[in-house]
């Protein structure tokens, strides 16, 4: 879906809605990396994954990187932009709250019976 957005809609608003849904995307990563994390946990790793590749941005390392390998260019990005920033902030907080209103799984112990 962030693709799309992406190749879809040029200009500020497509390019804020992408970088949520990128920031969704890792949280969904994260949290499929490490399921027992409670979704805060996950939702703050993954804020920090997306703000530590925004500031990578800041090297000419992630640009390097898209001139030798372009489809690095959709991961690693090649602009600082701060606004970025607060489209992390809103896709991972959107996925934080769908996460809490899906109820979860209980699991029930298994006990051994007393004989």
């Amino acid at each position: 879906m962030g693709l799309t957005v992406h190749f879809t809609n040029n200009g500020p608003v497509g390019d804020f809605a992408a970088d949520a849904l990128y920031a969704v995307l890792t949280y969904l990563a994260v949290s499929f990396i490490a399921p027992r994390f409670r979704p805060q946990v996950s939702a703050t790793i993954a804020y920090l994954v997306c703000v530590t590749i925004e500031a990578a941005q800041l090297s000419p390392g992630p640009a390097a990187l898209a001139d030798v390998f372009p489809p690095a260019r959709l991961i690693l990005g090649t602009t600082f932009a701060p606004v970025d920033l607060l489209a992390y902030a809103v896709g991972v907080s959107a996925a934080l709250v769908c996460d809490r209103l899906i109820p979860r799984r209980r699991t029930r112990s298994i006990r051994p019976t007393a004989r």
